[in-house]
């Protein structure tokens, strides 16, 4: 976590708008070097940096509950297929449950433009050096959103199963994807990111059959580390599962849908 990699010495943070709503902003926090000689003065220095992201994720979960939204904190390691998942849920779904997206990413702005040509309002978040979102960041990007207008705000976290999962950022739910070519075993390299999970994605289910994906070990490994956890199997390029998905979203929504999902 953070507290041992150091990224949470923040640098230079980009928000940059792709609703067109707004105009473009930057934000700049710099990060002050403190030298620390023992390892109860890091892991002090960790705990305060977490302490007062989870204040503001609080403030996050109040504020978007004022605004009916449904939050989803969407993670997965790189390659899992975030975006074309997300992709193909707007463009299903989009016209009849209002989706904003919030991206992060270390560098570029390339998955926010898709998202934003398949219909969604959305705001690309680069990070620099540093690999999770944090509370802060959230809620600047949050605000360059009509949210009002929206039934869903989906947080694409950045790519990384390991410092996100100590973020709250103020969501409802923590949806974390594991895709058929990354191994059945991923959930047991990476327990907190798993045991924080109300939703678990098989994605890319198509392949599975191709990459020899063992299904039933998989299953048991994500049962073993998130027994809470709601499990989908989907394929984005095919479509299969994703009713089942949309089923369960529609479910948690605190709007009204304009019309139902079948």
């Amino acid at each position: 976590m953070c507290t041992n990699c150091g990224c949470s010495v923040v640098g230079e943070v980009g928000i940059h708008s792709h609703s067109h709503e707004n105009g473009h902003s930057h934000s700049h926090e710099n990060g002050h070097h403190h030298h620390h000689h023992d390892t109860h003065q890091t892991i002090a220095v960790g705990q305060a940096v977490l302490a007062k992201n989870d204040r503001l994720a609080e403030r996050n979960r109040g504020y978007f509950m004022a605004k009916n939204l449904l939050v989803l904190n969407v993670l997965s390691s790189p390659g899992s297929g975030k975006t074309a998942f997300l992709e193909r849920m707007v463009q299903d779904i989009g016209s009849r449950i209002p989706t904003g997206i919030i991206v992060g990413d270390l560098e570029t702005d390339n998955d926010a433009v898709r998202l934003s040509n398949s219909g969604a309002a959305t705001v690309q978040i680069t990070t620099g050096t540093v690999c999770h979102l944090e509370s802060d960041m959230v809620l600047k990007a949050a605000q360059q959103l009509n949210l009002d207008r929206l039934d869903v705000l989906v947080i694409e976290n950045v790519g990384n199963l390991v410092c996100p999962a100590a973020y709250d950022l103020g969501e409802d739910l923590r949806v974390v994807l594991l895709s058929v070519t990354e191994g059945e075993d991923k959930p047991l390299k990476y327990p907190t990111m798993f045991k924080s999970a109300q939703v678990v994605i098989i994605s890319k289910i198509d392949l599975a059959e191709a990459v020899e994906f063992d299904r039933e070990k998989a299953l048991e490994n994500i049962r073993k580390m998130a027994p809470q956890a709601t499990i989908f199997e989907v394929s984005s390029r095919k479509g299969q599962g994703m009713t089942e998905w949309y089923g369960y979203l529609q479910q948690h929504l605190k709007k009204s849908p304009v019309s139902t999902i079948s």
